[in-house]
């Protein structure tokens, strides 16, 4: 059977997974431990394992994921698993590599600001881990399978496993760093979101009008976007008509309401985010190289 290029491994995914992990452990290293702030996850068992026993996160982080390794393998796919696994040992050559250059950022002992970058930092290493198909282990393994079995987001599943977690990590912290590591937390899974389906949202108009024709020519025409007519039937009437539908950037949307005021003052109108565009007006339809190992 011919593998589809869904399955493929491609060099883009791996170096960009390598990224993300390496932004995530620049964090844990240089703004977490320098103070005093937990972390969730299984991240967070390495630094319990860290500050009770003395045992490197770097050589933790390998050892803890095995049997997630095994739970991944039968119910994540071939290509999942294999970026998984690459994730997970990406992250701890990063590890070692802080550990053996850190580079602190000088915060002045502000707890506030360094959970707020300690978020940040993880929100964006692992949004892009997850951008491109990959997890760096641990709790990610759990977060991604309940996103793909139960529809539940991975911010949220991680922000209760997260929790978990810094419960136990009263063990060695005290309540004021483990309230500055929740605000991380909370941080954490706004930003991973953003950065997994894309922080530009454009707004779509959903145009009930006795004239479509008109509105959807004026905006072509002001704003120069495509827009749609989609057939549709009213639920009390009965009657046929024909619905416009467009996606604007958000700094045009207060010229479409006045396009359709102009037109159509009593005209129903519903407006949309749209998370992430794609395609002409929104993203540059040029041919992608892509490169696989498989």
């Amino acid at each position: 059977m011919l593998k589809t290029n869904l399955e493929r491994i491609s060099v883009k995914d791996i170096i960009m997974i390598a990224i993300g992990t390496g932004c995530y452990g620049w964090g844990l290293i240089n703004v977490n431990i320098p103070n005093r702030l937990a972390e969730g996850g299984l991240s967070g068992i390495t630094l319990i394992l860290r500050a009770l026993l003395n045992w490197n996160p770097a050589y933790t982080n390998l050892i803890l994921n095995i049997p997630l390794l095994v739970l991944g393998y039968h119910i994540l796919g071939r290509r999942t698993l294999i970026y998984t696994i690459w994730g997970i040992s990406s992250l701890s050559i990063w590890l070692y590599i802080w550990q053996a250059f850190p580079t602190p950022p000088a915060l002045h002992h502000d707890m506030l600001i360094a959970g707020l970058i300690a978020g940040i930092l993880a929100g964006i290493g692992l949004g892009i881990v997850f951008r491109f198909g990959g997890t760096s282990g641990g709790t990610d393994v759990v977060a991604r399978i309940m996103e793909q079995k139960f529809g539940i987001q991975i911010g949220r599943t991680m922000f209760a496993l997260d929790a978990v977690v810094l419960l136990l990590s009263l063990v060695y912290i005290d309540i004021v760093h483990m309230m500055y590591t929740l605000i991380a937390s909370f941080v954490f899974s706004q930003v991973v979101g953003l950065t997994q389906q894309g922080a530009y949202t454009a707004r779509s108009f959903m145009i009930f009008t006795d004239y479509p024709e008109e509105i959807s020519h004026a905006i072509m025409d002001e704003l120069e976007r495509g827009t749609s007519l989609l057939k549709s039937e009213g639920g009390y009437s009965h009657r046929e008509q024909r619905v416009v539908y467009a996606v604007v950037d958000p700094s045009e949307v207060n010229t479409v309401q006045h396009i359709i005021e102009t037109i159509d003052p009593k005209a129903f109108v519903s407006i949309f985010t749209a998370q992430e565009q794609l395609g002409e007006g929104f993203s540059y339809l040029r041919p992608k190289k892509k490169y696989y190992f498989f």
